[in-house]
């Protein structure tokens, strides 16, 4: 199973549109992981717990064959929403990352595609110590204008990028 985690809440994200073609591409089954978690606190966590749908994120990660992230760019950076869920997963039991195959994928509406978001992104899974495939890089520039009607990516330069990334990572999950 392909774990796809998008890093945009909103209900027609690019990122997501931009996963659930990446999820095409791979083949077999996929989830997309719902990352709609609280801010993580201290706090929270000492007199609660880690929360469950946390927990039920970190064991989709575990069992995953390989993990797809898409990030949205937010003042140059990964979205709060994801680094709020890393921070969350972070705090689980079993280190769920610990080689994980994982490829990083951006759509943002700026002329980079989101590359400064891609690289903190990149900067955030250090820690996890994940089998992070280095390239080729998927950053789709002014997104909105990348996807029909259907959410299909239809522009064949970052069709053919896309296509490279996870056949990458379908070798190292599979290989």
């Amino acid at each position: 199973m392909l774990l796809l985690i998008s890093g945009s809440l909103r209900t027609g994200s690019v990122n997501t549109k931009l996963l659930r073609a990446a999820a095409k591409i791979y083949g077999g089954d996929s989830v997309l992981a719902d990352v709609n978690f609280p801010l993580y606190n201290g706090d929270i966590e000492e007199s609660e717990g880690v929360p469950p749908a946390v927990q039920a994120l970190s064991d989709q990660i575990k069992n995953a064959e390989a993990v797809v992230i898409a990030s949205p760019e937010y003042n140059q950076c990964l979205s709060g929403v994801l680094k709020n869920a890393l921070d969350w997963i972070s705090r689980t039991e079993g280190g769920p990352w610990r080689g994980k195959p994982v490829a990083l994928v951006n759509a943002a509406a700026g002329r980079t595609g989101g590359a400064r978001a891609n690289y903190s992104l990149r900067l955030a899974m250090a820690p996890f110590q994940t089998r992070l495939i280095q390239g080729p890089e998927v950053l789709v520039a002014t997104a909105s204008t990348e996807f029909d009607d259907d959410g299909n990516l239809t522009n064949e330069r970052y069709l053919k990028a896309l296509t490279a990334l996870m056949e990458r990572l379908k070798e190292e999950a599979r290989g």
